[in-house]
C-alpha cells in the first residue's frame, strides 16, 4: 500500500449548524438530476423545436394583429424553458429546506474531532460527553478512553461514501449499527489528509454515491 500523510493527532471538527444544514443540501443537490438545459429530454427539445420553427415561420409570412398568436408562442416557450431549469431548482430548494427546518445539528458534532490513521477515522470526544458514545451509532466500535474518548470507524466498515465541493459524507456500519459522518473540505486547512480520506474510500468502495436519507440525525 502506498504511504499516505496521517494526522498525529485528532482534528476539532467545529460544525456549524449553518454547515451541517448546507452539507445535506449539497448531498441532496448532487443526487438529483441536473437543473440546467441538459436536463431537457430528447422529446422535450423536439416540441420545443417545432414550436419554434412554427413561431418563426408564422411571424415571416403573417403581418398585423395575426402576429400575436406566435410571438405568444416564443413566450410561452421562454417562460417553460425558465420554469423547467431555475423555477423547478428553486422548487425542489424550498422543498428541502422545508425537510430540513425541523431537524437539529448533533450536539455531540459541536466538540468532535477527527483523525485519520491507516486502520480507520477517527473520531473523538471529551470525556464529559458520553452519550456520543452510548448511542446506537457507535455500539460495537473500538474504543479508547484518555482525555478524549475515542471511537474507530475501519475502513472496511465503509458501506458508502459521496463527495461534493466542499465536503465528504461517510456511510458506515458496524456490527448491525449504521452511522454516518461528515467530513468538512476546510478541515485540510487544518493539515487533516482529505486525500487520504478519499484514497482509502476508494479503496474500500470504488464507486461513490450516498441516498440523502442517510445523512438523518441518529434517532
Amino acid at each position: 500500500m502506498a504511504l499516505y500523510p496521517y494526522t498525529l493527532q485528532p482534528v476539532a471538527l467545529n460544525l456549524t449548524e449553518a454547515e451541517f444544514q448546507q452539507a445535506q443540501y449539497e448531498l441532496f443537490v448532487n443526487a438529483q438530476p441536473s437543473f440546467g438545459l441538459k436536463s431537457l429530454k430528447k422529446k422535450e427539445w423536439i416540441i420545443i423545436a417545432i414550436g419554434v420553427v412554427l413561431a418563426v415561420t408564422g411571424l415571416m409570412f403573417v403581418s398585423g394583429y395575426s402576429t400575436i398568436i406566435f410571438w405568444m408562442m416564443l413566450v410561452a416557450i421562454v417562460i417553460y424553458l425558465l420554469v423547467r431549469t431555475l423555477g423547478f431548482k428553486w422548487y425542489v430548494k424550498k422543498e428541502f429546506e422545508k425537510q430540513v427546518a425541523a431537524q437539529e445539528m448533533p450536539d455531540e458534532m459541536r466538540q468532535m474531532k477527527l483523525g485519520v490513521q491507516k486502520h480507520g477515522l477517527v473520531m473523538a470526544m471529551p470525556v464529559n460527553q458520553p452519550d456520543m458514545f452510548n448511542n446506537n451509532q457507535m455500539r460495537g466500535m473500538q474504543m479508547r478512553a484518555g482525555s478524549m474518548q475515542q471511537a474507530v470507524i475501519p475502513w472496511s466498515a465503509v458501506k458508502s461514501w459521496d463527495e461534493t465541493d466542499d465536503y465528504i459524507f461517510v456511510m458506515f456500519e458496524v456490527k448491525g449499527q449504521q452511522g454516518s459522518q461528515i467530513v468538512p473540505k476546510r478541515l485540510q486547512g487544518q493539515k487533516f489528509p482529505i486525500d487520504t480520506v478519499r484514497q482509502h474510500l476508494q479503496e474500500v468502495v470504488p464507486i461513490r454515491g450516498l441516498q440523502t436519507e442517510h445523512l438523518q440525525p441518529p434517532a
